[in-house]
């Protein structure tokens, strides 16, 4: 059966012409039905996010370089507003905020960019993204019709939009930036303001058109964006998720392709496979897409406290490029190829007629045909989960494994399937320098407990608004009379000090005494912390470190999200329970150690260091020097036997870093943390280690990062490497004379294959790192790709019966897999 989707296609083709676009002069970008149109050029967009504030500048300009080599022509970023102006009136587009600098290196490296101002970002971003001086403006609600919020928020989309002027970075003026976004995900939150959320985005939206940008503006997740604003999706599989644009005049855009998941302390690994992503993204562009763009293309590091509650300091790791900015493939290399492979079909999806063609169930084909032309593109889809199916397409039969898309530019060629990788694989190594780590001299600073602290206030105050977001620490003290009357009689029996917070964690001292600590959770921040204390006649002094992991960055009126104790009492005397939350209570806000600041050199000659051979109490601050490791592989620190805390390295904070909140897996969520190499001198670096409970910095270790081992997976079913083909004067053809399916295999950097590891030619089974031999094996597997690969920075080495089997093929019935892992040594120069 096969339908035509001629009415859509006329829409799509009359949209210029019907729509009212955002254009200015000459240049600019406007759209229609079916696609944007930059320049007067209709291309097919891929987007990856990367944001500038999760990596150094000197990162920048390879991170956007491995994007455009993985096939990416846009470049996405928020703006995050509480980085730019921390202080009310007062800004910072310096450094590693320099937005303008990142906007032009995108334009250097000939991409688009696309900007999403907010200013709310979510994005698992601190407050997500808004300042806390705003949660202190008189009446005001986030997010919604309220006068004061919307003032502020128009007065920084603004700024932010005359610098992008002032630069000329928008594409009507020549620059890369060719879409703005305004508001986040506001459906989401939209009925808890109930008329004032309606009329807030109507705002939003109007205010930001008045900005005259000259390049379209769009609203994720926004059913009811207004006017020429495109409402576009966020998910995983779009393809079939999104109900399409609230207008016929605008095209089909995807924000949000999340590469994986963040992650919180607690959290197991986070997964999405390559297939799966490709398989969406093709699915996509198959049904009238245009732009989609991976929600992370390059996650990198919540530097500092930037990270949301919970949020570990790294983000997005197993995005295409890892944390270290690291091709992370399969990943990296299947969606390169992917993405070439859309292109063959660039001229048929943008000016074809779609149909689609039923063959059977769970299988169809989506073409694009011009008529009176030889353009023709069409995307075979198996959508059975579990079952590979073979279908006839225009007399041909076609093998399609299960859950996946072959791609044919000339509706007979597969160059592509989203199921099957041909595309190398690597495995990441952390390796450490033995010299670095015995040279790792560690000493310690204990801080102070207080046992008495001004401010008096009749109870808790709120953590919040007590610590304003300036540090993650306040203290909490009171202190209690009691006379031998009113203690246990028994000594088996001893008095228990109980604490309902708020969260997000805390530590107890009872006669200056650590106690316990206790923590909430990112989907439950509350928590109470019980401990049994011994108690003394007289006085006794009772202290509280409340702790802060992020500030929230989702969910409606996040202006009245509160943290910290709420209740205090003493369980378990002769007279009963003590209730001590009016008890008046003394607070300090921030450690004695950031006052100094023990972190930076000159800080810490303001305190006396002690050798912490045997480890320290909590609350200890450590240090030691180290020589930056040699090359340019990304370092790490990996902070074995450490418990909660935050780093620094020469005055720069790395991060918070939490071991104990392991996951259901028994591993901590995250041990290493990524040391930015521009951090670093090649001597004599100053690490500082806040230690909040009782670790010992003895084993651990400064590594450096590598992706080293390589491998391929490949069977006698997999197509060739797309680049088998190519497009020349709108004629398809091949350009390589073999055409057999291969692994191949290329080294990092100028590195070179060392070392073959593993082959088999047969039926092995696992992933790179861990292959294992089936029943069926080639015993010329190695020998043949030593011969193809030894000492080569790359290698091809054909799937084929006669190289391995030599006509002795002992498992003659089975479709031959061949599965190959190398090592990779040379320059150390990074991939």
């Amino acid at each position: 059966m096969k339908v035509k989707l001629s009415a859509l296609w006329v829409t799509a083709l009359l949209g210029s012409l019907l729509v009212a676009c955002v254009v200015a002069g000459e240049q600019g970008v406007t759209y229609d039905a079916r696609s944007l149109i930059i320049n007067g050029d209709r291309p097919l967009l891929f987007s990856g996010s990367i944001h500038y504030t999760r990596s150094s500048p000197e990162m920048w300009p390879d991170l956007i370089k491995q994007a455009k080599e993985g096939g990416c022509n846009v470049i996405q970023t928020y703006v995050f507003w509480n980085i730019h102006e921390p202080v009310q009136g007062q800004y910072n587009f310096e450094g590693q905020y320099d937005l303008v600098k990142f906007m032009k290196l995108i334009h250097e490296h000939g991409m688009f960019a696309t900007l999403r101002h907010g200013p709310f970002i979510q994005a698992e971003w601190n407050h997500g993204g808004l300042p806390y001086w705003l949660r202190e403006i008189p009446n005001i609600i986030f997010r919604s019709d309220n006068e004061p919020f919307k003032q502020h928020m128009q007065k920084f989309v603004t700024k932010v939009v005359e610098m992008m002027k002032a630069e000329k970075l928008y594409a009507s003026q020549g620059g890369p930036i060719i879409m703005s976004q305004i508001e986040n995900e506001y459906n989401t939150v939209q009925l808890a303001y109930r008329e004032l959320g309606v009329s807030y985005v109507q705002w939003a939206g109007n205010m930001a058109l008045a900005l005259n940008t000259g390049v379209p503006w769009v609203m994720c997740k926004q059913k009811d964006a207004p006017g020429p604003i495109i409402n576009s999706c966020n998910g995983r599989h779009c393809g079939d998720t999104f109900p399409g644009p609230n207008s016929p005049g605008k095209p089909y855009i995807w924000t949000e392709n999340w590469t994986a998941q963040f992650r919180v302390f607690g959290d197991p690994p986070s997964q999405r496979s390559a297939e799966d992503i490709a398989f969406s993204v093709t699915r996509w562009f198959s049904k009238n897409g245009i732009l989609t763009n991976y929600y992370m293309y390059h996650g990198g590091t919540n530097f500092d406290r930037t990270a949301a509650s919970f949020v570990t300091t790294r983000y997005y790791d197993e995005a295409p490029l890892d944390e270290y900015g690291l091709k992370r493939n399969p990943k990296w290399g299947h969606l390169r190829d992917m993405h070439r492979a859309l292109n063959l079909c660039k001229k048929a999806l943008l000016y074809g007629t779609p149909s689609v063609q039923k063959m059977g169930k769970g299988l169809e084909a989506r073409i694009y045909e011009q008529p009176g032309t030889p353009e023709c593109a069409a995307f075979l889809a198996n959508n059975h989960s579990k079952n590979a199916m073979t279908v006839d397409f225009r007399g041909k039969k076609y093998y399609l494994p299960p859950h996946s898309i072959s791609v044919l530019p000339d509706c007979k060629t597969v160059v592509f399937n989203s199921q099957q990788l041909v595309t190398p694989h690597n495995s990441r190594n952390y390796v450490s320098s033995r010299q670095i780590n015995q040279n790792l001299k560690w000493e310690m600073t204990s801080e102070q407990i207080p046992s008495n602290l001004g401010m008096p206030n009749k109870i808790p105050l709120e953590l919040y608004n007590l610590t304003k977001d300036t540090t993650d620490y306040a203290w909490f003290t009171t202190s209690i009379h009691l006379t031998n009357r009113e203690l246990p009689m028994k000594k088996s029996i001893k008095p228990v000090l109980r604490v309902a917070s708020l969260g997000h964690a805390m530590l107890a001292f009872v006669n200056g005494e650590f106690i316990g600590s206790a923590h909430g959770s990112q989907i439950e921040k509350s928590f109470i912390l019980q401990k049994a204390v011994d108690l003394k006649p007289g006085v006794n002094t009772i202290a509280f470190l409340g702790s802060l992991v992020g500030l929230p960055d989702s969910g409606a009126y996040m202006e009245h999200r509160y943290a910290g104790p709420r209740g205090v009492s003493i369980l378990g005397l002769n007279a009963g329970t003590l209730d001590l939350t009016s008890n008046g209570w003394g607070h300090q806000v921030g450690l004695t150690g950031e006052k100094h600041p023990l972190y930076t050199e000159e800080g810490a000659q303001k305190v006396k260091w002690v050798s912490a051979e045997k480890g320290g109490p909590p609350l200890t601050w450590y240090k030691a020097k180290f020589d930056a490791p040699g090359g340019k592989s990304p370092v790490v620190i990996k902070m074995t036997n450490m418990v909660k805390g935050m780093i620094w390295v020469n005055g720069k904070s790395i991060g918070r870093y939490w071991m104990s909140y392991v996951s259901p897996l028994g591993q901590p969520t995250q041990s290493e943390y990524h040391i930015p190499r521009s951090y670093l001198k090649p001597k004599d670096n100053f690490v500082v280690i806040l230690e909040e409970e009782v670790g010992n910095p003895e084993k651990v270790e400064i590594q450096t990062v590598n992706r080293d081992t390589i491998c391929s997976y490949v069977t006698e079913n997999h197509p060739p490497n797309v680049n088998s083909w190519d497009k020349k004067d709108d004629k398809f053809q091949a350009v390589v004379n073999d055409l057999r399916p291969a692994a191949e295999l290329v080294c990092p950097g100028s590195k070179k294959v060392s070392a073959v590891e593993f082959a088999s030619f047969g039926n092995p089974f696992g992933f790179c790192g861990l292959f294992e031999h089936g029943d069926c094996n080639s015993a010329n597997a190695m020998k043949v790709v030593e011969q193809h690969c030894m000492g080569k920075p790359s290698c091809k080495i054909p799937v084929d019966r006669g190289l391995f089997d030599l006509n002795n093929d002992k498992c003659p019935n089975i479709v031959k897999t061949l599965a190959v892992q190398v090592k990779c040594t040379g320059s150390g120069k990074k991939n």
